[in-house]
């Protein structure tokens, strides 16, 4: 049992069913999570829901063996997909959720919010079931069904096409969320109450079973992998530092590197270590935090590691980072960048990255998605920049000496 979840546009409900299908399946057999797309949050919540780890499977970044590769495995693999099914990256779509399906040759299940509609709902099955035959869309699940009267209204106008079940609305399983997406797992004390609520609904308004014997075999793929930027490699992980890509942390261990986890929000110095590296995240939300933690801080400074710091660590590194209410915070000075959220504006999109110099030399796809303006940024830039389109933009990131960073978010080699 294999399949995709996917759904007309964003906002139809797919992280809620797909996290409650985990959890309910989970009750039942081993069930493994991915995410389609540059997405940290979601996996998080998919891993929570399963107790499994979840990958990211991205069509615009990763070549399909890559692909295969990741998601190769005995367990049976539920993918959420992102935004609109067809959407992807301009100017061909590159990199949407139904790239994935063509890919892994699995079903679709297409999730429709019904919650404003009646015999329309067929329209938007039918449309999207014969958009594109390569991708096959095994069924639907409506969404916000109103009264078990609307959901008899959906099932008719669809006539044979497939319903794997009709979920009715709950406000009470709206996720908080904030500028990047959903508040982060490990912030919510009442994960596992809503996880379970979640599973108790999903259960009840679907057909399980039926899910269930979608089988589609994901077998054993050897692709490449990444090779370590350093043979020990210090690595930030907390609520301000957690946008990690797992693949791209197995391919280190797989490659030999040792990897050392540590919490600059507990003041925790940087392990001893030929990088460390800094990831993205939520720093400006305890900038006045990381400010005062000296010890981490002071760790940096006095370090004769290399240092690479990408969006959120990218501004830690700088010399200073204004907060959302306009308060200023010395970083650790190491780069000679201001940045700030007081005028937040946003900057999102597939990058191809190049760089001569750094722990990252070579050719990369990216993706960058933050708010934060740059008031200064002086110096050497890192790496040279095109867009999904190849639009040349202007170089991105500052290397001085061996620290180094940029905004984006470096997912596989080009």
């Amino acid at each position: 049992m294999s399949f995709i979840i996917a759904a007309p546009a964003s906002g139809s409900g797919k992280t809620t069913i797909t996290l409650g299908l985990l959890r309910a399946i989970s009750r039942i057999i081993p069930i493994r999570a991915a995410k389609s797309g540059p997405d940290y949050i979601d996996p998080r919540f998919h891993e929570a829901a399963c107790g499994q780890p979840c990958l990211n499977l991205d069509a615009w970044a990763m070549a399909p063996d890559r692909i295969v590769a990741l998601a190769a495995g005995d367990t049976p693999l539920i993918i959420e997909g992102a935004m609109g099914l067809f959407d992807g990256a301009p100017p061909d779509g590159k990199g949407a959720t139904a790239d994935l399906a063509r890919i892994l040759n699995l079903p679709v299940i297409l999730i429709i919010d019904a919650a404003k509609m009646a015999g329309s709902v067929a329209a938007i099955a039918k449309g999207f079931i014969a958009h594109d035959p390569n991708v096959a869309i095994a069924g639907i699940i409506l969404n916000n069904v109103g009264s078990p009267r609307h959901e008899t209204m959906l099932r008719h106008a669809l006539g044979d096409i497939p319903v794997f079940g009709a979920v009715p609305r709950r406000i009470n399983l709206t996720q908080p969320s904030r500028h990047l997406g959903l508040i982060q797992a490990q912030e919510r004390p009442d994960l596992e109450t809503y996880l379970d609520d979640a599973a108790d609904l999903i259960g009840t308004a679907l057909d399980i079973d039926a899910l269930m014997k979608l089988a589609k075999p994901l077998p054993s793929h050897k692709g490449r992998r990444l090779e370590p930027p350093a043979q020990s490699i210090a690595i930030a992980q907390d609520e301000a530092y957690a946008f990690t890509y797992p693949h791209i942390l197995n391919d280190w261990r797989a490659g030999g590197a040792a990897l050392a986890f540590f919490s600059p929000l507990n003041n925790d110095p940087a392990p001893r270590a030929d990088l460390i590296y800094l990831p993205g995240g939520y720093p400006e939300l305890h900038a006045g935090r990381l400010a005062a933690n000296t010890v981490f801080l002071n760790s940096l400074r006095n370090s004769d590691a290399r240092i690479y710091g990408e969006c959120g660590g990218y501004m830690t590194l700088g010399q200073t980072l204004t907060d959302a209410d306009g308060a200023t915070h010395q970083m650790a000075g190491l780069l000679p960048l201001d940045t700030s959220f007081a005028n937040r504006r946003l900057h999102l999109g597939y990058r191809s990255l190049h760089a001569t110099v750094g722990p990252f030399p070579g050719r990369w796809t990216a993706h960058e998605f933050h708010y934060a303006t740059t008031l200064r940024a002086e110096g050497t830039p890192l790496f040279t920049v095109e867009d999904a389109e190849g639009t040349t933009l202007p170089p991105a990131g500052l290397i001085q000496n061996n620290v180094a960073g940029s905004f984006a978010h470096i997912i596989d080699r080009a």
